[in-house]
C-alpha cells in the first residue's frame, strides 16, 4: 500500500494525475494523454492491417442489454448504474432540504435506462447480432471506451473510470483462438519495443461470492483468460495491463451470434488497459517523458 500511495503522490506532484478527492477518479494532464495517444498509435500500427471495423461507444450502455449480459450474476460488486431525479416540485424541496442539513439526498433518485459500461465490448455483441448472420470470414472489431468498475483504491493502476482498447474476434473456435494467440505474441513484442519487461500468466476474473470461486477455477482450468503482467506498484503482484480472453460460444449463444452456416459463433478479445500501460511507462522510465530512453521515444513517437 505504501508503494502504491507514494507512486500516486509522485504522479500528483508531477501533475500527471489530478486529484479529485475520490480514490480511483483522476484527471489526466496533457502529457499523460499524449503517452496514451502515442501507445494507441502503436496499437494501430500493429493491428491496423487486420482490417477490423472500428466502433466507438459512449461510457454508458443500454440497461436492458446490461441485464441480459449476466454481468450482475458474476460481478455485482463492480457495477455502476445511472440514477436521476424523477420527482415532483415537492420532492425537489425535500431533496434540497436534505442537502442543506447534510442528509442523504440520493434516496429519491430512480434508475435510468443507462448503466455505466463495464467493458468496452459489452455494447458490441447486441449491435452485431442485430445485423444477422456473420459472414464466412467471421467478424473483427476495434473498440475503445471509458469503462467503470466500483473498486476504490489508492493504487493508481486500479482506477474506477479508465479506458479500455479492445479487438474482438468472432468466428469458429480455431479462428478466434488463433487470433488470441497472435495478440499474445504481439503484446509481448509491443511491450519489448517500449522497454517494458512482462510476463504472461493464466488468470481469472473477480467473480463474486462462493459460486464465483467455482467459476474462477473453471476459467483457469480451461485456459480461458491470460494476462500480460507488468510491475507498477509491486514487484510481487504485477499489474495486468493486457488481457486475452476466449469466451467459447458463451456470448454467441447469449446474443444469437451465428456464422454463415447457422452455427453459433465463438468469440475472443484482447484488451489494453490504457491508463495502466501509461503508468507502467512512467514508473519504469521516469515522470519526465523527454528523459525516456531514445529507443522507447522512437517506438512511441517515431
Amino acid at each position: 500500500m505504501d508503494m502504491q500511495t507514494s507512486f500516486l503522490d509522485r504522479l500528483f506532484e508531477a501533475g500527471l494525475l489530478i486529484d479529485t478527492g475520490i480514490d480511483g477518479l483522476y484527471g489526466r494532464s496533457g502529457q499523460f494523454e499524449e503517452v496514451i495517444a502515442a501507445f494507441e498509435r502503436l496499437i494501430d500500427k500493429v493491428g491496423g492491417g487486420d482490417g477490423a471495423e472500428a466502433m466507438r461507444f459512449p461510457p454508458g450502455m443500454n440497461r436492458a442489454f446490461f441485464e441480459k449480459s449476466g454481468y450482475m450474476k458474476s460481478f455485482p460488486q463492480l457495477a455502476g448504474t445511472v440514477h436521476s431525479f424523477c420527482g415532483s416540485e415537492l420532492d425537489h424541496v425535500s431533496l434540497l432540504q436534505c442537502m442543506e442539513v447534510g442528509e442523504d439526498w440520493t434516496k429519491g433518485q430512480e434508475a435510468t435506462d443507462i448503466v455505466l459500461t463495464p467493458a468496452a465490448c459489452y455494447p458490441l455483441y447486441p449491435t452485431v447480432a442485430k445485423r444477422g448472420n456473420l459472414p464466412k470470414t467471421g467478424g473483427l472489431f476495434d473498440l475503445q471506451s471509458y469503462c467503470f468498475r466500483h473498486e476504490p483504491s489508492k493504487d493508481p493502476a486500479r482506477q474506477q473510470l479508465f479506458r479500455m482498447r479492445e479487438y474482438v474476434c468472432m468466428g469458429t473456435e480455431e479462428h478466434v483462438t488463433d487470433f488470441r494467440q497472435r495478440w499474445m505474441d504481439r503484446g509481448v513484442e509491443m511491450m519489448k519495443a517500449v522497454g517494458l519487461d512482462v510476463t504472461i500468466d493464466i488468470a481469472n476474473d473477480p467473480f463474486f461470492g462462493r459460486a464465483g470461486k467455482m467459476l474462477a477455477n473453471n476459467q483457469r482450468d480451461q485456459n480461458l483468460k491470460f494476462e500480460l503482467l507488468i510491475p507498477i506498484t509491486s514487484a510481487a503482484n504485477p499489474t495486468a495491463c493486457m488481457s486475452f480472453n476466449y469466451h467459447q460460444d458463451a456470448f454467441g449463444s447469449k446474443w444469437g451470434l451465428n456464422l454463415e452456416d447457422g452455427s453459433v459463433a465463438h468469440t475472443a478479445c484482447v484488451g489494453f488497459g490504457l491508463e495502466r500501460i501509461a503508468l507502467a511507462l512512467f514508473h519504469h522510465h521516469g515522470l519526465e517523458v523527454k528523459e525516456w530512453p531514445a529507443n522507447v521515444r522512437k517506438a512511441l513517437w517515431g
